[in-house]
């Protein structure tokens, strides 16, 4: 039997939704004293037990140490992957410090997509079929001779993180040649070209500790901005959680043949991944299939996972930051409670759904309009719905305003998702500012066909 201890004290690096979510979960779990959020935000400042420190570059690594230094903070927990890419990780493990989130020479299996291929071809991970060009004129070619063999046209991304500019999902060789082009001629570097696949999306996001993995709750997450999956793709417009095509075995199996070989084959080449694990799954006929791995928890599927777990994930955190969590080996069994006997691949959740609304800032996703005033959170909030802050900031007044390209994310719970996106669309109602954006079909559409997400660092 092993014992996971809770850290008391814990540094959150980032300030979106996604580090608002972690906050409210991590701040009320019991044993916990304090959560330091840095750069963070006024909105996640308020939250109970929680801290920020402002002005923290969460990109500077020698930054980041000193806050977790002056803090003396038991575990670090990493949101944004651009921090990770940076090394902020590297530097805080150099320090002594455990830190849930990986290094950058782990974190390459978000930052390149070419990298991300061949590890899961090394290990044995199902993926789009994909080539990687350094050169407009072949990978034109292949693209047109990929887009006739499928008829189904092809994808093109930039191979590392590219400000949401690095996918284009074109529909025949003529599209995929046009934007081969204006990538080269930009002076961008390499440049994967995948076979584009159909099916319904799936997030399969994992603790992992270098070699056992820990599946959270799996959830869906709406990428266009537009009712109907119209429009241009975006960070995402809304998550929900559970999801009726992959049952908790699926999950498991999900696990078995994705994260743990990955995990593998980055340990093989010395690079143990400490980390969210996160597996974007498009779900076909002959099974999942490997979209995209990316080293951080999802946006917005964290806000609507958290909510979900039926446990306290800070012993779990810490456990997988020190490379010893106690189980997610492969055995039977879930994992509840503090004291852990029996193996396990998933959490154990609460009999609830989540339904979480994105609500974005005019002008989203090519430029988001900063500076409009928000009303209706007070309202909001006595729906009881969460409402987890992504790009505010605090006003003279004390209101708020947005500050960003996804604003809020609204989160409603019930016994199943019609009772949850109820909730989530009354606590959404009463919000409003100039050219505020939002979908009004999220878990109400059906599964959305999959499309890529857009790449790290694109438009919040």
């Amino acid at each position: 039997m092993s014992r996971l201890v809770m850290p008391t004290r814990i540094l959150i690096v980032g300030g979106g939704g996604r580090e608002h979510a972690l906050a409210w979960k991590l701040g009320a779990e019991p044993g916990v004293n304090e959560i330091v959020v840095a750069p963070g935000s006024d909105a996640i400042a308020a939250e109970p037990r929680v801290r920020r420190v402002a002005g923290v570059d969460p990109l500077d690594p020698a930054a980041v140490v000193a806050v977790a230094r002056e803090r003396a903070v038991e575990l670090v927990v990493i949101g944004p992957e651009a921090p990770l890419a940076a090394g902020v990780a590297d530097a805080l493990t150099d320090a002594g410090i455990p830190v849930f989130g990986p290094t950058a020479a782990a974190a390459r299996i978000e930052s390149s997509k070419a990298y991300c291929h061949e590890i899961a071809d090394a290990a044995g991970v199902p993926m789009a079929r994909a080539a990687t060009f350094d050169s407009a004129a072949p990978a034109i070619a292949h693209a047109r001779a990929e887009a006739r063999q499928s008829d189904r046209g092809v994808v093109i991304k930039a191979d590392g993180l590219a400000a949401g500019k690095g996918v284009a999902v074109c529909e025949d060789g003529d599209e995929a040649a046009a934007a081969i082009e204006a990538h080269f001629a930009s002076g961008s570097g390499l440049l994967v070209i995948e076979e584009r696949l159909r099916g319904p999306e799936a997030s399969v996001i994992a603790i992992c500790d270098g070699q056992r993995a820990i599946a959270l709750p799996a959830a869906r997450d709406h990428k266009r901005l537009l009712d109907g999956d119209a429009g241009p793709n975006t960070g995402g417009m809304g998550a929900y959680s559970p999801l009726a095509d992959l049952s908790g075995d699926e999950i498991e199996r999900v696990i078995a043949t994705v994260h743990r070989p990955i995990l593998a084959e980055l340990a093989r080449r010395g690079t143990r991944f400490r980390g969210f694990l996160y597996a974007g799954l498009i779900l076909t006929d002959r099974g999942p299939c490997l979209l995209e791995c990316n080293a951080r928890l999802g946006d917005p599927e964290a806000q609507v996972i958290l909510p979900r777990l039926a446990s306290p994930i800070g012993p779990l955190l810490l456990a997988a930051a020190r490379g010893r969590l106690p189980f997610g080996d492969g055995g039977d069994g879930r994992i509840g409670g503090d004291d852990v006997s029996d193996a396990s691949d998933r959490l154990a959740v609460l009999p609830t759904a989540s339904v979480g609304i994105v609500l974005a800032a005019a002008g989203y996703p090519e430029a988001p309009r900063r500076g409009d005033a928000i009303t209706g959170l007070t309202d909001a909030a006595a729906t009881g719905a969460l409402i987890f802050h992504a790009g505010t900031r605090r006003t003279a007044d004390g209101g708020f305003e947005t500050d960003g390209g996804r604003v809020l994310t609204v989160v409603g719970q019930g016994a199943d998702l019609e009772t949850a996106s109820i909730a989530a669309e009354g606590g959404a109602d009463p919000i409003s500012w100039a050219g505020m954006q939002r979908r009004r079909d999220i878990a109400r559409s059906g599964a959305p066909e999959a499309e890529p997400a857009t790449p790290a660092g694109a438009a919040r």
